[in-house]
């Protein structure tokens, strides 16, 4: 093999792992929009506010691994007026 053919395979070599390695550290962001139908407003569901939601979760006695889109509409604004008057108002 010469030179030309291991610098070239080096460098795809490279990009495979940059772009898995890039692939990783965006799949770590989870996040999404929240509309609350009560407050006419959206929030952005990131780390802050699943600190806000097991606050939440441990005040009430719900379990705070529940998916928040999956709870009944009634717990959903239960949580949204408790948040709207706990913390920042994003």
């Amino acid at each position: 093999m010469d030179s030309r053919s291991r610098f070239v395979s080096s460098l795809f070599l490279a990009a495979a792992l940059g772009f898995s390695i890039l692939g990783t550290a965006c799949a770590e962001h989870h996040y999404y929009r929240v509309y609350d139908p009560y407050y006419s407003d959206y929030h952005v569901w990131n780390h802050d506010e699943v600190v806000y939601y097991n606050q939440w979760a441990r005040e009430y006695r719900r379990d705070p691994h529940r998916d928040f889109r999956r709870l009944p509409p009634e717990e959903q604004r239960e949580y949204w007026n408790w948040r709207h008057s706990h913390g920042d108002r994003h």
